[in-house]
């Protein structure tokens, strides 16, 4: 497809961008390391970090991991939340040239036992609240390291409410017994900076083995190579720079979304990076109260977020008193923006809600909007030196205006799948396009929207029903919280709509519902059941599972 998107740019933006100026992710942190040493880059519970700090703590861990016998390109799993061990895991582990592994602390032990066996991981790096978890699985794993981090580590002096809140997640670490575990802050004084080896690294070895695919599947590792990262992080901070000019400023960050995350990881942790920026760690987002009181306390510049974070920073009381007066741009991702919820906010703030969109594997931003005049209802037009097609069931490419299946080709589409030749050749094809599996439609300016998950949609009597269609629509209802539409087996019609809602109002009633989804929708688009919950399940970044409301619907008829 003609990059028709391109007259659209901002001033500033490039067509194309280069990623050659480093050969790995490691050697573009210590070059940013040496620019920037004496800024703040992370702030948590109080405690800042420099990034000459981080980069002597990041040698240390680095050469310890080295030191253990480790070789190069073997796989370190690190499985913390939003705390300083994080970026000093992340970047030792990488400047010394092994593969990171990032894995959700929230996991079961048949989820880590399946993340640990599949990559291979030889190391990891745990938060000590998740220690039985491991404990649990680590026999049947390559595993022979563990690293021990405790809330407390590198928080240094506190003040009695961060005492306060270390001494209350102590309380909460389940017994487990892993005795040839070492502690986090002994790994760091056990070699001195000085002693890291640098290993030889191009762009075509793998940084990260990212895992993707849980909701739909069993997980996969994508393969993000030195060369994708460093090139998504390029695009985006060449889409982001010239309207934020760090050179003016040095940006704080609101990082409420685990650095574990491809999104906050390239998004947070790696493009604020080049640009000087302070991340301001949220170890615990789900406690709105305590993030609103962060959010009031210091002065920030950006935030990443998802649909249902900022939905519910929106329902607090203390946050519309808030001030915003300093606040450049905040940035949706993960899943897919509500309008609803990006009027409210901009009504609320003052300050745009700017979507956009990416996966996995494609490290992972593929379209973003113009921050400064983002285009509501799409994800924005495709970032520099990225190509993209609308194609039919056929595989033809379509044009503007037309439904079909977005693919995606440039130098951030990830290497291939761990170990799965298999599923990587079903979505990879020959000419470099990735498959995405998500429905699109772009228009005559280059703007791309999401119409849904090819395997969401919903087929009613050969009809397709989209449900973020019907979620949007629902969703503009004062008394919805929250709201996911699934496709449900029928007898009659292949599948039926069932909805599912978390009420703001509690006065909300079916009726009410039905009657707007009369106005709004057609027929074959209405829901036939509507369930009034208190809650939906999430994923750890927030993102509703639709696959986990229909298995609970189908496990339910099968019973019945």
């Amino acid at each position: 497809m003609e990059r028709i998107w391109l007259k659209e740019y901002a001033p500033g933006v490039p067509a194309d961008i280069r990623f050659d100026e480093y050969p790995s992710v490691g050697a573009l942190f210590e070059a940013c390391a040496a620019r920037f040493g004496p800024r703040d880059a992370y702030l948590c519970m109080g405690r800042s970090m420099t990034f000459a700090e981080l980069d002597e703590r990041s040698a240390r861990f680095g050469a310890w991991l080295q030191s253990m016998g480790l070789a190069q390109g073997a796989r370190v799993a690190i499985m913390l939340p939003n705390v300083l061990q994080y970026p000093v895991a992340v970047f030792g582990a990488l400047r010394a040239g092994f593969i990171v592994v990032n894995t959700n602390p929230q996991y079961t032990p048949r989820e880590l036992e399946h993340q640990l066996t599949d990559s291979g991981a030889e190391a990891i790096v745990i938060l000590e609240n998740f220690a039985a978890t491991l404990q649990a699985v680590i026999a049947r794993t390559a595993v022979r390291l563990v690293v021990l981090a405790a809330i407390g580590d590198l928080l240094g002096p506190r003040g009695p409410l961060v005492n306060f809140v270390v001494r209350h997640v102590k309380r909460m670490v389940p017994p487990f017994r892993l005795p040839t575990a070492v502690r986090f802050n002994a790994a760091l004084r056990a070699c001195p900076a000085a002693s890291l080896r640098r290993p030889a690294l191009s762009h075509d070895d793998v940084a990260f083995l990212q895992y993707t695919g849980g909701t739909t599947g069993v997980a996969k590792g994508a393969m993000l190579t030195h060369k994708n990262i460093l090139a998504n992080l390029e695009q985006v901070r060449a889409w982001m720079e010239p309207s934020l000019r760090p050179s003016e400023r040095a940006l704080r960050i609101m990082t409420p979304l685990p650095m574990y995350h491809i999104f906050s990881l390239t998004s947070n942790c790696l493009v604020f990076m080049k640009m000087g920026g302070c991340n301001i760690l949220i170890p615990n987002p789900r406690d709105i109260a305590g993030f609103v009181r962060i959010l009031g306390s210091v002065r920030w510049h950006v935030m990443t977020g998802v649909n249902t974070l900022f939905n519910a920073l929106m329902a607090s009381p203390e946050f519309a008193s808030l001030d915003f007066s300093g606040v450049l741009t905040v940035v949706a991702g993960g899943m897919a923006l509500q309008e609803s919820v990006a009027r409210r906010w901009q009504e609320l703030t003052g300050k745009p809600l700017c979507e956009g969109y990416g996966m996995t594997e494609t490290s992972p931003v593929v379209c973003a909007n113009p921050l400064e005049h983002p285009r509501l209802g799409t994800v924005g037009l495709p970032l520099p030196s990225t190509d993209i097609s609308i194609r039919n069931e056929a595989g033809q490419e379509v044009g503007p205006g037309q439904r079909g299946e977005l693919w995606v080709r440039g130098p951030q589409v990830m290497k291939g799948y761990w170990k799965r030749p298999d599923e990587t050749m079903n979505i990879m094809q020959e000419d470099g396009f990735l498959a995405t599996g998500d429905i699109a439609v772009i228009d005559a300016q280059g703007y791309v929207k999401i119409v849904d998950r090819k395997k969401d949609m919903i087929s009613v009597s050969g009809f397709k029903v989209f449900p973020n269609e019907v979620e949007d629509v629902v969703a503009q209802l004062p008394g919805v919280a929250e709201v996911a539409a699934i496709g449900v087996p029928d007898e009659h019609s292949g599948e039926a709509v069932e909805l599912f809602i978390v009420r703001r109002d509690p006065a909300l009633t079916e009726a009410a519902v039905r009657a707007h989804c009369e106005k709004y929708l057609t027929g074959y688009k209405r829901p036939r059941r509507i369930v009034f919950r208190s809650e939906l399940p999430k994923s750890n970044v927030g993102k509703i599972l639709r696959r986990a409301l229909r298995d609970e619907v189908v496990a339910g008829q099968a019973a019945a």
